[in-house]
């Protein structure tokens, strides 16, 4: 009998981007469903917490389907959790935007905060600087990947960072026990997004 399919379940928060990180994962070999189901998600292999636009409002949805409790409670049982973009910012602490700050999820410390760059949103293509023994990103060293942003996190708020450069240096993806996040579309970023997705399924 061949190997059953690693369940994964796509946040569905009310966000956009959902059908792509979908795609992107059922390419890879992910049995992948979206759903705001915090049952079917909380029994998966994996979690993937997408996002895009602008961190309060995707708390609001985050907080909407209860999907922070089941991060949290994941994140605490050792259980899988990717996040993608602003699904990654709101695993941190805070979010600053337009002068007003938003808890976040809180299972990374840390604030997310306006890129120091002269020119915003920073949209295209960098390589990254993982760290020794990365997991995601193995096979992939020196690759590009697309990002579109203009909020990060400085370097320096926990282990296990992966680093780039727009204007100043910031946080490209954290690899913190059970919790994985990238700032840049791995759904976007060609065959190298394509290998890192399907490094997080190897590791479930």
């Amino acid at each position: 009998m061949a190997d059953a399919k690693p369940s994964v379940v796509v946040i569905d928060h009310g966000s956009g981007n959902l059908r792509s990180a979908e795609r992107a994962l059922a390419r890879v070999g992910a049995d992948v469903r979206v759903t705001a189901d915090l049952d079917t998600a909380y029994d998966a292999d994996g979690v993937v917490l997408p996002g895009v636009g602008a961190f309060a409002a995707c708390m609001a949805g985050v907080r909407d389907v209860r999907a922070d409790a089941l991060v949290r409670q994941r994140i605490e049982l050792g259980r899988p959790v990717l996040g993608i973009c602003v699904g990654m910012q709101v695993l941190y602490d805070v979010g600053e935007e337009h002068g007003e700050r938003t808890d976040g999820i809180g299972v990374l410390p840390g604030e997310v905060v306006r890129l120091d760059a002269p020119i915003l949103p920073h949209m295209g293509w960098n390589t990254v600087e993982p760290p020794a023994g990365s997991v995601l990103f193995a096979g992939v060293g020196g690759q590009r990947f697309y990002f579109v942003h203009s909020y990060g996190v400085r370097p320096g708020a926990t282990e296990g960072e992966t680093l780039t450069v727009h204007g100043a240096p910031f946080v490209a993806a954290v690899e913190s026990g059970a919790l994985s996040a990238t700032q840049f579309h791995p759904e976007k970023s060609g065959d190298a997004g394509l290998t890192l997705l399907e490094n997080w399924l190897k590791a479930l």
